[in-house]
């Protein structure tokens, strides 16, 4: 894969992981009222979720890319377009993503939670978007797409689980943090700034 790429990728859905969202509140969650280990029988169903989602976007996709080369430079081009749309976005959030203390918990078996875990990756219209959006623009269609596809979703699983990680045990000073307005507005606009400039990348690429 191109190095260069590879090396705008790693950076930009490390921010889009950690910014605060359905998947990372529930690891806080959970991590806060269960402990780490039960959280971690969730956190491997939202994985399994996030896979299939990766994997079935970039499939879904690269069978147009491969035939239509034309439609591969338009995705990079909407993809850039949409990265900065969200990078905006996020700068006029406000802290809208901060934690809430009413974050339902589901308490359950270990397959429970695997469940709880793996429909809320499904589930998450936000993932799809981002995932549909973001992936093609960092696939080089003149190489082969399977080292490509595994390369990608293995970063792309080692940084949720980071950030779920960061989240579940984070415990009182990660809730002190996000419950502020003011920090996850910090967080949203470097996440929205490295975002802009990514997509500005896409469209000189």
């Amino acid at each position: 894969m191109n190095l260069t790429l590879l090396g705008a990728f790693i950076p930009t859905f490390f921010f889009v992981s950690i910014t605060p969202g359905m998947c990372m509140t529930l690891a806080f969650s959970l991590g806060i009222s269960l402990g780490y280990r039960r959280t971690l029988w969730m956190m491997v169903g939202e994985l399994l979720g996030v896979g299939i989602v990766a994997i079935a976007a970039v499939l879904g996709i690269a069978t147009l890319l491969l035939n239509y080369p034309l439609l591969f430079i338009s995705f990079k081009v909407v993809g850039g377009a949409y990265l900065c749309f969200v990078g905006w976005q996020m700068w006029q959030s406000k802290g809208k993503l901060a934690l809430s203390d009413t974050v339902p918990v589901q308490a359950g078996r270990r397959w429970q939670l695997m469940g709880h875990g793996f429909v809320t990756a499904i589930a998450n219209p936000k993932g799809w978007a981002f995932m549909v959006s973001l992936l093609p623009p960092f696939i080089d269609h003149a190489k082969p797409l399977t080292p490509q596809l595994t390369l990608l979703v293995s970063i792309i699983l080692l940084s949720e689980f980071v950030c779920m990680t960061l989240y579940a045990t984070g415990g009182r000073g990660l809730k002190a943090l996000l419950t502020n307005q003011n920090n996850v507005k910090l967080l949203n606009r470097l996440s929205g700034s490295l975002m802009i400039l990514v997509g500005i990348w896409l469209f000189f690429t």
